[in-house]
């Protein structure tokens, strides 16, 4: 064979000329001065040199090639039978069909020494019979066999036998058959490619020459059309090559070791193992210079394409990609080929791995969901879907100078915030339609409308939310996933209404394993980078950084889809991060390497924590004090990991909660509304829609196992709250607080079967030292306070506990005190909870109206469950020390009372009167549809707020009731500035529940509104029997203008024929009636006596008789302490001209009071006479 294939063999085998090679093994040539050996330096100077010549040689005989290969079919003579041997076949065959040249000697001519029969050399001795029958002429070359067999093979017999082992070794590590260029006669295997060359000798320095003519082959060779089919292209068999080679070589060595006691154990060995080590050699050197010279061969013009393909087919056969090695992952195919490459060339390996990497960057950008099946044709690129792609992306990272490079590439980050590129804005094409003949002048010019009105909309500047998604590496990893708004997803939700919640259920379930899987293949690829080098870890932390400054706005009710990601790659950039924390979440040693100066260091945070300009973060305190301590860690990653996930975790997980709680009240009020219509939800349409989108949406958002580990994150940020020093605490993002209550609490209602197991300690007791007075100050946003009164309602109430049954008891108990509840066995809480929950329940004043009914019922129901416990007594008892405080609790409750009595009594006749109307189908069908339209609007109004008031109601009533069994506590609604507003308002909410009928009233399904009069009355009777003994309370009773003798009589009455009350607390309320009557005439007796006292002793705002003026030095106006005080437990102003005014800035008027005192003397003395 002469020409290009020589030339690359030459090439290939340190640089000898033909000459060199063709005398090598001449024996006429040993006694010549040896030839000086080329260093591998050399010897790849050498071929680069050659390179250029070669190739421009081989287009000169590129015809000359095809017409010398071998015609596999030839039909123009017989053939003799042949072998098909397996590749599994042993190398230490002896017995061929045919014949084959050994490396040192000419094709043998005569017969094997070992034959299937016996062949006698001399007659038998006389003494000896011949066989008789056909066993004991088998037994007979049985023996023959075993004596030759222990007999050593003659030289040319173990030439005959190493040759036949090189040939078959060839078909199992190239997978070809080797025959002369002169020979007429050829060989073939199904499975093996046919090579013809000039000397079909197999040596260490044929190998080579052997590998250039396997791959110079056209791609459309007939002599790679094999069964089983050939692996395609240069670096998938080069591949292929390399592992039999190895595995050819550790079964050869295994067996050398068996036999290594055995006679002739080593004869050849080392010549095959040589040829074994050379392959490998060679098959890495060529597949190098492939991939730099994509046209040295014509199979391997698309190198960086072969070998994205070769690395995602990892995804299918782990043990056959070119990633495994017999050895560990550095003695496979493809690290060797990046070590290779890069003692070669640097620059060449980078620009290797960049082609890869963009071939697997085209394929995932044609992929949308973890269901697509592909990500592009087998001929135009990478085949398969995202897991296969990122599979391949990974396994490249698996050798960490690669992994390097994959971060270096141009794409891998955004642009620079502030360079030109980044106000580049990227711009979609225009919608085509059809023109000419296909469509009508009308049609035209509304395709010309419609292309109008989309110019410039759906465009995105280079650096964005979108162009981090489609533009950057990671960004185009990250978005796959199973978005609700996809079609494919959606789709698998169709007749949501009408399908069983087990079918359902399956179908999430099985999305969601695919989702796992995917995600799983990108925390692979994000450790793999990040375990790279410092200088890989460091890109990435940058791209980190990219994603979330431009998408802050990603919390939004309703986010700019133009500058923001896909909801879809920001859960998936949270869960990675979250796998990244793994390794400190459950290890206190290393969470406490967090260091709380991340926050406030902007050279580490990148910005994502910036207090100044839009992006502006919030801490917890409103304006901390600047921090001093400089940030120095002792491990940086941990904190950067840290904080990271807690910002992705604020504008993925937390917002997504936020979005999925707006569709289940949307699917709910839906729901409501067909059932008001009577129509049958579901063949509604726009209810399967909605239903489907909540399904869609759950399929990623409630994935079991990132619920947990959103959860114990959170654990850990708690953890860190109670750890950190209390200057530091200030600096905290407010949202890391915000995000623990919303995500703990919104899986509590949602899905709480995902916090079996979870131990959330440390929740509970940042939310005890948040909410304890010492750190009122701290955290003055209310809101935020809320929520944590919520968490604990939510979360750490016990199960069964006002009605409550769907958390876990598991997590609000504390498995290290027995399971004992947190709320009970916690010493901080039961040091400070009861106070600050009393404290709370007048700062929700300010979260809104109706918010603030929720929070306050739930606030009544941890205070009820804290009075039934012998644990927190003690701190109800030190409540009454701090008079000030109590009474403002105290006030807030009856006014909160009297609302709600109001507004409820008002409304549930409405609501009974529009339920009697719907009730009857002819007279409403009788009204108009604006008609129907505005009662209904008004009745679900008035169906919320009585839903929302009517616990409350209930549960400050029950409080009342059980805070004044103490004494105590009930001394003190008996103070002059209390006693009153307590008497207005209980009578108040009997006249509306006695007076009005309320037991009376009826309406369709009460339960649904909390709507429960007998146990209102019941409450309300009770707390007028604690107070009966309290003269100040009568008193009181009978100076109220509610005060009516037949509403008491009633009230009892229907008590005791209900028996609401029974026992002592009956008959104390019955009591309480004559002794109000009694009150009432000593009244009637005083209010006589002052009917013409003067204008000055009377309280200007109530113009009744002062008992303890005072004088407001805001304004210099006196009047009576029980009526400011009063007034500035809701309004603290003055009430005369808004200025700021406190009970401690009110002066007596000592000598006004004096002047009434002898004026009360005088007018008694002269009614006594």
């Amino acid at each position: 064979m002469s020409g290009f294939l020589p030339d690359i063999a030459s090439w290939a085998l340190r640089g000898r000329s033909e000459g060199d090679a063709d005398g090598a093994n001449n024996e006429e040539q040993q006694g010549q001065e040896p030839i000086r050996q080329l260093s591998e330096e050399e010897v790849r100077a050498k071929r680069m040199a050659r390179l250029a010549a070669l190739q421009n040689q081989a287009k000169d005989t590129a015809a000359a090639a095809d017409d010398d290969k071998m015609d596999v079919d030839d039909a123009g003579g017989d053939k003799e039978p042949v072998s098909t041997l397996s590749a599994s076949d042993k190398m230490d065959i002896d017995v061929v069909d045919t014949p084959v040249a050994s490396a040192s000697q000419p094709v043998a001519s005569k017969p094997d020494p070992i034959v299937t029969a016996p062949v006698a050399s001399k007659p038998p001795p006389p003494d000896v019979k011949p066989a008789a029958t056909a066993v004991e002429g088998g037994e007979a070359s049985k023996n023959v066999q075993k004596k030759r067999a222990r007999e050593p093979p003659t030289p040319a017999e173990a030439a005959r036998r190493l040759g036949r082992k090189k040939e078959l070794l060839l078909r199992k590590t190239l997978n070809i058959t080797l025959s002369s260029t002169s020979s007429t006669t050829t060989s073939s295997f199904p499975d093996a490619v046919p090579i013809s060359v000039d000397d079909p000798s197999v040596t260490v320095q044929s190998i080579s020459e052997i590998l250039a003519a396997r791959l110079a082959m056209a791609p459309k060779s007939p002599a790679l059309q094999t069964t089983p089919p050939q692996k395609p292209g240069v670096i998938s068999y080069l591949g292929w090559c390399h592992r039999r080679a190895g595995e050819e070589l550790k079964e050869l060595r295994m067996s050398q070791e068996k036999r290594k006691n055995k006679a002739g154990a080593d004869v050849g060995i080392k010549e095959l193992e040589d040829i074994l080590e050379e392959t490998r050699k060679q098959v890495v050197s060529y597949a190098a210079s492939s991939l730099m010279m994509p046209d040295l061969f014509e199979l391997g013009n698309d190198g960086a394409l072969q070998l994205a393909r070769c690395l995602s087919a990892s995804a299918a056969d782990p043990i056959s990609s070119i990633t495994f090695g017999l050895s560990g992952p550095s003695s496979s195919f493809y690290s060797c080929l990046c070590e290779e490459l890069l003692s070669q060339d640097p620059d060449a390996f980078e620009s290797v791995i960049a082609d890869t990497v963009s071939h697997f960057s085209k394929a995932l950008s044609k992929c949308d969901t973890v269901l697509d099946a592909g990500g592009g044709s087998t001929e135009e690129g990478i085949d398969g879907g995202g897991l296969v792609i990122i599979s391949g992306l990974k396994e490249l990272c698996t050798h960490k100078k690669a992994a390097g490079c994959l971060t270096r590439v141009p794409s891998f980050l955004l642009p620079a915030e502030g360079s030109e590129k980044s106000k580049e804005k990227v711009t979609p094409p225009a919608p085509t339609f059809p023109s000419g003949a296909g469509a009508s002048a009308q049609q035209q010019r509304f395709f010309r409308m419609v292309q109008a009105m989309s110019a410039g909309r759906g465009g995105y500047l280079r650096r964005s939310g979108p162009a981090l998604e489609k533009e950057t590496l990671l960004g185009l990893v990250l978005r796959i996933g199973l978005p609700m708004e996809n079609p494919s997803v959606s789709s698998s939700f169709q007749n949501a209404a009408s399908r069983t919640m087990k079918d359902v259920k399956q179908s999430i379930d099985g999305m969601r394993r695919q989702l796992r899987i995917y995600q799983d293949k990108c925390n692979e690829l994000v450790r793999a980078l990040v375990t790279a080098g410092a200088d890989a870890r460091g890109q990435v932390m940058n791209w980190i950084i990219d994603a979330l400054l431009v998408n802050i706005g990603a919390d939004a009710m309703r986010p700019d889809k133009s500058k923001v990601s896909s909801s879809q790659t920001l859960l998936n950039l949270a869960v990675v991060l979250l796998k990244l924390c793994e390794p400190f979440v459950a290890n206190e040693k290393k969470a406490a390497l967090i260091d709380p100066g991340f926050v406030s260091f902007p050279e580490g945070h990148g910005g994502v924590f910036t207090t100044e300009g839009d992006n502006a973060v919030p801490r917890l305190s409103e304006s901390p004090d600047p921090a001093t301590k400089p940030y120095k860690p002792k491990n940086s990653f941990i904190p950067q990991c840290f904080f990271f996930t807690a910002r992705a975790l604020h504008l993925s997980v937390v917002s997504g909660s936020s979005y999925h709680m707006n569709i289940l009240r949307q699917v709910n009020h839906t729901a409501w509304q067909l059932r008001q219509r009577n129509v049958n939800a579901q063949s509604d349409p726009n209810f399967n829609h909605i239903l489907s989108m909540q399904y869609a949406n759950e399929v990623s958002l409630l994935a079991p196992e990132m619920i947990a580990d959103t959860l114990r994150f959170f654990d850990l940020t708690a953890g860190f709250i109670l750890r950190i020093d209390d200057s530091q605490l200030p600096h905290m993002p407010e949202h890391f607080v915000d995000d623990m209550c919303d995500i703990t609490t919104f899986v509590s209602r949602v899905e709480p079967k995902a916090m079996q197991g979870l131990g959330l300690g440390n929740i509970f007791k940042a939310v005890v030292k948040l909410l304890s007075p010492k750190y009122a100050h701290t955290v003055r946003n209310y809101n935020l306070r809320a929520k944590l009164g919520d968490v604990l309602y939510d979360v750490y109430l016990p199960p069964n506990v006002d009605g409550r049954s769907s958390v876990p008891s598991s997590v609000s108990c504390d498995p290290l005190t027995g399971g004992q509840p947190y709320l009970l066995s916690d010493a901080s809480a039961q040091e400070t909870l009861a106070p600050s929950l009393l404290l709370l329940y007048g700062e929700v004043e300010h979260t809104g109206y109706y918010q603030k009914m929720s929070h306050r019922a739930h606030i009544a129901a941890l205070l009820k469950y804290l009075w039934e416990s012998n644990e927190h007594r003690n701190a109800f008892r030190r409540i009454t020390q701090k008079k000030e405080s109590f009474i403002k609790f105290a006030n807030g409750i009856m006014n909160e009372t009297n609302s709600l009595i109001a507004s409820v009594m008002e409304k549930l006749p409405e609501i009974r009167q529009v339920q009697v109307q719907m009730a009857n189908p002819q007279q409403w069908a009788t009204l108009s549809e604006e008609q129907r339209e505005t009662i209904t609007s008004r009745h679900e109004e008035n169906e919320r707020e009585v839903e929302r008031a009517l616990p409350l109601c209930n549960k400050t009533l029950q409080m009342l009731g059980y805070l004044n069994t103490d004494n105590d506590i009930r001394n003190l609604f008996l103070l002059e500035e209390m006693c009153p507003r307590l008497v207005n308002m209980l009578l108040h909410v009997l006249t509306k529940l006695v007076g009005s009928k309320g037991l009376e009233l009826k309406v369709d399904n009460p339960e649904n509104y909390n709507f429960r009069p007998k146990e209102m009355l019941r409450d309300l009777c009770a707390i007028f029997a604690s107070f009966s003994s309290a003269h100040e309370f009568q008193v009181e009773c009978a100076k109220s203008g509610y005060y009516n003798k037949d509403l008491m009589t009633k009230s009892v009455k229907t008590c005791r024929k209900l028996n609401l009350l029974t026992g002592e607390s009956m008959e104390l309320f019955e009591t309480l009636v004559e002794k109000v009557e009694a009150a009432f005439r000593h009244v009637g007796d005083d209010d006589a006596l002052v009917a013409d006292a003067p204008e000055e002793f009377l309280d200007p705002l109530m113009f009744t008789f002062m008992k303890d003026p005072v004088l407001l030095p805001t304004s210099d106006t006196i009047i009576d302490r029980s009526t400011i005080t009063q007034h500035l437990l809701n309004d603290p102003v003055d009430p005369f001209n808004r200025k700021p005014l406190t009970v401690d800035m009110v002066v007596p008027a000592t000598e006004l009071k004096e002047k009434m005192e002898k004026w009360l003397d005088e007018k008694r003395a002269a009614k006594g006479k």
